[in-house]
């Protein structure tokens, strides 16, 4: 894995930031699509839906891993901004923020997620490097299974990230 595009981990109190940039070869409204619309998500993150309103649902059900997701939209700007939680009712909020911005032809999304420290942040961001490589295959027209090879390799790229920020 290459280490240039991994996230930037901080400390933030209880919780853990992960910062992800990635340039994707594809207009942003395309992009936007990806990641809003029923019949994208459930290529490359999970069947479900989510609500572009404030307080709008947000849910996600990864059937073979049994995680449902069942969250409320916190931000919502058409085509540039969405968050919600990466959780279900009485979980830990776990705010997921993606961030777009048009760069030419191409797109720049920016992941960001915080995960309670008393979590591992680094199973988180290499899950969502995993499910950003099924973002890019989407995009492709050749959507791909989830890459446990890929999750691998970034799970032990983390370690010495996570080992780094220390306790709180």
């Amino acid at each position: 894995m290459d280490e240039t595009e991994l996230a930037e981990l901080t400390r933030d109190g209880d919780f853990v930031t992960a910062r992800m940039t990635r340039q994707i070869e594809h207009p942003a409204q395309v992009v936007w699509r990806a990641l809003t619309e029923p019949a994208m998500l459930a290529q490359w993150l999970a069947p479900g839906r989510i609500e572009l309103r404030l307080g709008g649902a947000a849910k996600l059900d990864f059937a073979d891993s049994g995680t449902v997701i069942d969250s409320q939209v916190s931000a919502v700007e058409p085509g540039r901004v969405l968050e919600y939680s990466w959780s279900g009712p009485g979980e830990p909020l776990r705010p997921v923020r993606w961030e777009l911005a048009v760069d030419g032809e191409a797109t720049a999304l920016t992941l960001i997620q915080k995960t309670p420290a008393s979590e591992d942040p680094g199973r988180a961001c290499a899950g969502w490097e995993a499910h950003l490589e099924m973002l890019q295959a989407a995009l492709e027209g050749v959507p791909i299974k989830f890459p446990f090879e890929s999750f691998k390799a970034a799970r032990d790229a983390y370690r010495p990230l996570v080992s780094a920020l220390g306790e709180a």
